[in-house]
């Protein structure tokens, strides 16, 4: 049955790419990483970051995504929440200097403010630099966990790793540059 869902997904996942307008992160050998984005206007409430960076409505920010279809077939070989959870931090962190270098390429590079995502799997996330707030709209916040529950059927994470909230991640361009910037050069 999981076959089934995972060859389903496989199938849908270039149209849902096509009509959300991402683009893949790559690496220094054209080799797509973990990361697909696009950008997106802020439409949630004012955040102030660590840093001082204030995020307000309509401020333009890179929107990131996993590649969810790539990952779970990597995640549905592991049998440990711990092994899961560490490939994911894994391939985030070394997705991260990628993701700086095509931030600094990026055409509006001087207009964005950072990069945001959502994600329920938000453990150690801040080790990577990120910082997480809440949704507080309860229909988005449902919505967002609803669009989760493919993964979580599929990769057979334990179920109260589904009852966390699902959570906006920012990290500000600045904080982005500092921490990742001088490692997309190695």
């Amino acid at each position: 049955m999981r076959q089934c869902f995972l060859a389903i997904w496989g199938v849908l996942d270039p149209i849902y790419y096509f009509c959300s307008r991402l683009e893949y992160v790559e690496d220094k050998t054209k080799s797509r990483d973990i990361f697909r984005v696009r950008l997106t206007k802020y439409k949630g409430r004012d955040i102030v970051l660590s840093d001082g960076t204030k995020i307000t409505k309509n401020d333009l920010l890179l929107k990131i995504h996993l590649h969810n279809i790539r990952l779970i077939r990597e995640l549905i070989r592991l049998n440990s929440e711990i092994k899961k959870g560490r490939l994911i931090y894994e391939q985030v962190k070394r997705g991260l200097p990628n993701l700086t270098e095509y931030l600094q390429r990026h055409e509006q590079f001087t207009n964005i403010k950072g990069i945001i995502g959502i994600t329920i799997l938000n453990k150690g996330c801040e080790r990577l630099g990120f910082e997480t707030f809440s949704i507080i709209n309860p229909f988005y916040k449902w919505y967002k966990r609803m669009t989760f529950v493919p993964m979580y059927l599929i990769s057979q994470f334990r179920l109260d790793s589904f009852r966390r909230p699902p959570k906006y991640l920012f990290m500000s361009k600045d904080k982005l540059l500092k921490l990742y910037a001088c490692q997309s050069d190695q």
